[in-house]
Order: structure tokens, then C-alpha cells, then sequence
């Protein structure tokens, strides 16, 4: 009978079936904004205080340093560990390379290694042996092909055969990056200072040391009882094996991830062990956390709606998201003329969201790629709105930053501080005096450089009044500690300032208000997933630009903006259309509903065949009527012509949405048309597939063909 417990307090059911599960294999599928961290962390301290296991033995692996600083946190302020040994919580890397520095002398012996954690120089020197280019944009390539390769188990021999085999595309020729990465192995194995290790290299040896010597295994796996893994829908081979190393025969082991999250495949991240977990272990809990306590019920509305189109395996997995907040304004669509329209609309609706109430820092502008950033960069200067780019110089590099810490302790050396001048309540006081001379002032200044000093230093400042909350008696120099750890894990402070952040950078994050900007098809999706007239979409990469959406839809917890240019350039030809994952999301009421504007401005909008009011949104411009508008379609005719298709794509090997959609098959059997010119005058049937599959429409809708698949 299952008991009661401290941990339990205060979760849902399904939160508290994931923390109270029996030790051993569990898996949970937490949706976005479900509490997942919240619930393994309680889980762990109920490992803890139930005695299962002493928190030292407890290995937490997440995907970034701040989300293994968030953990860390929250363990703390659950009291797991005390002041004994704590949970360790790292990243894959840093915890491989904790093992890797212990375990070296044992496995390797004398040989001297360091890491090397910018691979450029190596990866150019390698294609400069090859013959290739060295620019910087050609060696990034290349550094991007050797990491996926690593992280996906193949070798340089294998490479060639590997990426023909799932279609991968190599920025140039695959004899040619084989070679480059050949040559990137021998330059690190042959370092001045001795070897060069890549953060891969530390998942592949740590790997290795385990797999190979027992006596390592033997005295990890005493030291390591339970294991923990975060976002493990974007786990890599290389980390599944490291992983598995670590557990051995043993099933001590909860994951966590959702696998319509998956936006990293291009590093080589698969969610096919989240979604085979209960084929590994028949015996596992498995848990499904739906409940949204993040965001309103609107906002989760739309995000059931994006991923309710997904299609393939991982979107037969999804989760229903359950909006649990209270009631908040429906998500806006937004369509500009250029994208320099586009970014000032964006800033001028948060300079109203900020003049409202919402705090700068609970705003962010999400893009699909970091070159969209500046035309937002502009405009918020423009406005003068703070902002900061996620992902641009590092918190803890900034030169205020570093004056700031270096104050400190100057300041934590002095011995004429009046006593208790250092430590609790009177903390702030002292971190406010040091930051004075260096630009902290009361008010805000004007003047960008100003502000983001300011910024900066009033970041560290709340950071202070944050820890005292958790540790009442904190002192300057315990302060000092939380800094130098928060530098070393990459985990900076909030900034007061709006967050420009490409969607890749957003995952795990969340904001009041989120704007979506540069919705266009060739940016999100990105063009080069689409292919060409001769290659077609890559299906399985689209699928994965719509999870990209999914995840920044779900970063919102209240206002929601989403929009899109017709034109990149002011004054430019408005020819652009928004990206195809908007259909079918947008109110057919609302102004942005309709399509880009036609390229003449002679032509005229099609009219609603039955009703005659002007069409608006795309199904109903398809369909040739308001969607209220009553329906004349031949069902007979519309299962024809199902079947049919359903025999074409079979034939093709395509999916039947590519021969064509429901909507299009739906018009046809509406309008029944006799000849191409009715075909055509159709949307969604253009001079491509009028030419391969007209004649064998017009001849199902004579009665003439009959698909095989269909027995009437």
C-alpha cells in the first residue's frame, strides 16, 4: 500500500504516481510546462528520504548547464543531501569529464591530455591538408558533420556510406568531409601538450573505460546507484552508449522528455529511446504528464492545434496538453508588408505590453534562424527597449560583469566591514555600495551602452536577494561561491531587458509574452528542407520544423503573437507566403487570415461560389466557398477519388497528402470539374499535377477508373 509521503505534497495524481513510482525503470512523458522538473526532483528526494538511496549516489544528467543549475537548486531548497554529499547534477559532458580526470591515470596512465573546446583551428588545418576550403563558414560545416558523425557512433571510414543511407546531405563531397575528419583525429592525437580531446571524445572514453575495465566499472557503479535523464528525447547514440556504461546491468533509471520536442536531430539527437524505453524495460512505470500549469488555456488551445497536424511515429506519441491557468487573450496572427514593418510592430506592441505592466525581462522574440535578429535589434533601439540576444557573449564575460565580481571580493578581503555588514539582510546593502562606482544607480540611465551596464550589475543584484531568500544567513564570500559555479555552468542571472533568441536557443524557457516572428514558408519551415521541383520535401525534416513552432508556441505563458512579411526588404515585391504550418490555426475572421497578396494588383479575390461574399483563409479559398456555406460534394465521387489516391502514393512511395490534400479532393468532388481548365481553376492543382495526375481525376470523376483499393 502505497503511503503518504512529504514528497508527495502539493502534485497532481499523474505527478505524484511519477514520484511515488517503485524504484527501478520510469518513465515519464512530460508534456510542455507540466512540471517535469518539479516532479523529478521531488522524485529524487523521495529516493532520498526513503532510503533507496544517499543522495551522493544520485547522477542527474540534463542538456544544458542551466538546467543542471535550476536542479541543483531546487534540491537544495528541498533539503536532499543536507550537508553531506549531494546529488550530482551535470550535463552528459561535464559529468564525463568529471569520471574521465578521476579514471585517466588507471585506464591510459602517464599520457598527457587537455580538452579542446573550440575545435576551429583543428577542423582547418585538417580540410587545408585535404584541400578544401578554410573559410569560416566551410570549416563550421565540417566541425557540425565530425560532431553529428561522433555523436551517431560512425567512424571517418563509415561516413560516406552512413549519411547515403539516410539521405544526408554533406556540405561537399563525402569522400572529401571523410578525409577532414580523418585528418581532425591524427592532428588531436598528435597535440604539442599531448592529446587533444573534443567534448565527444570524453562520451567515447568515458565509454570506453567502462566498457573494457571492470575494475573502473565496479567502482563507478558502487559510487553511482540511480540515474536521472532529462530531456531524453534528445539523447544521441554517443550518449546512450555513455549511459548505458553507466547503468551496466542495472535499472535504476528514470527519463523524462516528450518526444514532440525533438529539434535536434540535425546534432544527431533521436527520441527512438524514449519512445522503445518500454521495449528495453517491459517492467517500467511509464507516467503521462498533460496538465499545462505554464501557459493559459488559449495558448495551449493553439499548441494542440500545431502538433494535432503532426504526422509519423513520434506524433502518434503526442500529448494532449490540459491548460490549468485562468482564462487569458486569444493568440494574435499578424501579417506586415516587410520585415523592417514587421520588427517595428513587434516592438511597438511590446513597448505597450511593458507600458501595461509586463516586465521587459518576461518578453522574448523568437526566430527560426539568427540572422533575423537584427532588423529586431534595430527596432527595439529604435523604441528604446532594452534588449538582450540569448545566445551572444556570455553573462559572465561581460567586462562590467567582471569588474563586478573582481569588486567583490576586494570588497570580501577587507577586515574593516562593520560586523554583520556581510552577510544576511545587510548583503544587499554592501553589493549595491561595491556596484555604485561601476554604474548601478537607483533609476534606470539613458542611453544603450548605460542600460546595458546597468542591467547587468542590477542582474547580480537580484541574484543576491534570491539566494538570501533560500539561505537567510548567506554570506559575501558563500556569494562569491554561487558566482564562480554559476560561471563555470554557463547559468546567468535574469537580465532585465526583452530576449532575442533564435527557437533552438528557447527550449526549456518560458516568458509572459512571445512573439514568433518571420512565419514564412522557406524560413519555417527552412527552404532547404523543402527541396526543389526535382527532389521534393523532406518529410521527416518538415515534421521536425513544426515541433520547432511547437516549441516556441509553448514558451508563452499568457500573450502570444505570431507573425509574418510579405516582403523581405521595404518597398519589395510581396510575394512571400506565411509558412504552411499557419493553416488552418488562423480565425477565418481574422484580417491576417488571408493569403499573401497576389502579385498583380489587378487581380481580383475569389468569391464564395455559393454565397458570393469575398473567400478569406485558405481552406475555404480551396474549397471555392465559406466554410459555412453548405456543402454539395458527391461523397461517392469523394471516396473514388480517396482510393484512387490512396493506390497513387503507394505506387510513387509518397505520402497521399502529396498527390493531394483532403481539401483539394474535397473541391473536386464539390465542383466535379469536366476538363483541365475546371481542374486548374482549382487551388492546389498547378501545371505539375495536372500533368501526372489530371487525366486518371477526370477520368475517376467520369466513372471511367476505379481504384483497386476500393470494392464497389
Amino acid at each position: 500500500m502505497m503511503v503518504p509521503m512529504p514528497a508527495d505534497t502539493g502534485l497532481d495524481p499523474e505527478q505524484s504516481a511519477a514520484v511515488l513510482a517503485p524504484r527501478g525503470p520510469v518513465c515519464v512523458l512530460a508534456g510542455a510546462g507540466t512540471g517535469k522538473t518539479r516532479t523529478i526532483t521531488r522524485r529524487i528526494a523521495h529516493l532520498v528520504a526513503d532510503g533507496h538511496v544517499s543522495a551522493g549516489q544520485v547522477l542527474a544528467v540534463t542538456f544544458t548547464a542551466r538546467a543542471a543549475g535550476e536542479m541543483r537548486g531546487r534540491l537544495r531548497e528541498l533539503g536532499v543531501g543536507g550537508s553531506g554529499p549531494q546529488v550530482q547534477a551535470r550535463t552528459f559532458h561535464a559529468a564525463a569529464l568529471r569520471q574521465l580526470k578521476y579514471f585517466w591515470p588507471q585506464v591510459v596512465g602517464d599520457t598527457p591530455w587537455r580538452l579542446l573546446d573550440r575545435k576551429f583551428a583543428v577542423v582547418s588545418s585538417a580540410a587545408a591538408r585535404v584541400g578544401l576550403s578554410t573559410s569560416t563558414e566551410s570549416v563550421r560545416d565540417l566541425a557540425s558533420e565530425i560532431e553529428w558523425s561522433k555523436a551517431s557512433l560512425i567512424a571517418p571510414e563509415d561516413y560516406p556510406r552512413a549519411i547515403a543511407k539516410i539521405r544526408r546531405e554533406a556540405p561537399v563531397d563525402a569522400a572529401k568531409v571523410a578525409q577532414v575528419y580523418a585528418a581532425y583525429e591524427e592532428l588531436k592525437a598528435r597535440g604539442q601538450d599531448g592529446m587533444l580531446l573534443d567534448f565527444d571524445d570524453l562520451l567515447l572514453h568515458t565509454a570506453a573505460a567502462l566498457e573494457e575495465h571492470s575494475t573502473v566499472a565496479d567502482e563507478f557503479r558502487e559510487r553511482y546507484r540511480c540515474f536521472v535523464v532529462d530531456e531524453y528525447q534528445d539523447v544521441t547514440p554517443l550518449q546512450q552508449r555513455v549511459l548505458d556504461a553507466w547503468l551496466g546491468d542495472r535499472d535504476d533509471l528514470t527519463v523524462v522528455g516528450d518526444a514532440n520536442q525533438t529539434i535536434y536531430s540535425f546534432t544527431g539527437a533521436t527520441p527512438n529511446y524514449l519512445l522503445d524505453f518500454s521495449r528495453k524495460f517491459p517492467e517500467a512505470t511509464v507516467v503521462r504528464l498533460e496538465r499545462d500549469y505554464r501557459s493559459t488555456p488559449e495558448v495551449v488551445s493553439l499548441a494542440n492545434r500545431v502538433i494535432g497536424a503532426a504526422r509519423g511515429r513520434i506524433a502518434g506519441t503526442r500529448l494532449q496538453l490540459i491548460g490549468q491557468r485562468a482564462p487569458g487573450p486569444e493568440p494574435e496572427f499578424m501579417e506586415f508588408d516587410d520585415e523592417p514593418a514587421e520588427a517595428l510592430g513587434v516592438a511597438r506592441a511590446i513597448k505597450r505590453l511593458i507600458a501595461a505592466g509586463t516586465p521587459a525581462a518576461e518578453i522574448a522574440v523568437l526566430y527560426r534562424i539568427n540572422a533575423q535578429s537584427e532588423a529586431h535589434e534595430q527596432a527595439l533601439t529604435k523604441l528604446g527597449i532594452p534588449f538582450q540576444v540569448r545566445g551572444g557573449e556570455g553573462f559572465f564575460t561581460r567586462t562590467e560583469v567582471r569588474q563586478a565580481v573582481a569588486a567583490l571580493r576586494q570588497a570580501a578581503g577587507r577586515d574593516d566591514l562593520p560586523e554583520g555588514a556581510d552577510n544576511g539582510e545587510a548583503l544587499v546593502s554592501l553589493v549595491r555600495a561595491v556596484l555604485a562606482p561601476l554604474g548601478l544607480t537607483n533609476e534606470e540611465p539613458s542611453g544603450t551602452q548605460a542600460r546595458e551596464r546597468w542591467a547587468s550589475l542590477s542582474a547580480l543584484v537580484a541574484l543576491t536577494e534570491e539566494q538570501l531568500v533560500h539561505e537567510p544567513e548567506l554570506s559575501l564570500t558563500g556569494l562569491l561561491q554561487e558566482l564562480t559555479a554559476r560561471a563555470e555552468a554557463r547559468h546567468p542571472p535574469t537580465v532585465q531587458g526583452v530576449t532575442l533568441a533564435s527557437l533552438h536557443a528557447a527550449k526549456g524557457l518560458e516568458w509572459d509574452a512571445v512573439f514568433l516572428v518571420g512565419l514564412n514558408d522557406g524560413t519555417l519551415p527552412i527552404q532547404h528542407v523543402l527541396g526543389d521541383a526535382n527532389s521534393g520535401a523532406d518529410d521527416v525534416a518538415v515534421e521536425e520544423e513544426r515541433r520547432l513552432l511547437y516549441v516556441g508556441v509553448t514558451r508563452a505563458r499568457e500573450h502570444l503573437q505570431l507573425s509574418w512579411a510579405l516582403a523581405r526588404n521595404e518597398g519589395g515585391r510581396k510575394s512571400r507566403r506565411r509558412s504552411r504550418f499557419l493553416n488552418g490555426l488562423i480565425p477565418e475572421d481574422s484580417p491576417a487570415s488571408r493569403v499573401a497578396a497576389p502579385s498583380s494588383g489587378n487581380k481580383k479575390r475569389p468569391r464564395c461560389r455559393v454565397c458570393g461574399k469575398p473567400l478569406i483563409g485558405t481552406s475555404a479559398t480551396m474549397l471555392g466557398r465559406c466554410e459555412k456555406c453548405p456543402s454539395n460534394v458527391d461523397l461517392e465521387l469523394l471516396e473514388h477519388l480517396k482510393a484512387w489516391r490512396l493506390d497513387k502514393s503507394r505506387e510513387l512511395k509518397v505520402p497521399a497528402y502529396v498527390v493531394f490534400s483532403d481539401n483539394t479532393l474535397m473541391a473536386i468532388a464539390e465542383q466535379r470539374p469536366q476538363d483541365n481548365r475546371g481542374l486548374v481553376s482549382i487551388p492546389g492543382i498547378g501545371p505539375k499535377k495536372l500533368d501526372n495526375f489530371g487525366e486518371d481525376v477526370l477520368a475517376v470523376i467520369r466513372g471511367e477508373l476505379r481504384a483497386a483499393t476500393l470494392d464497389i
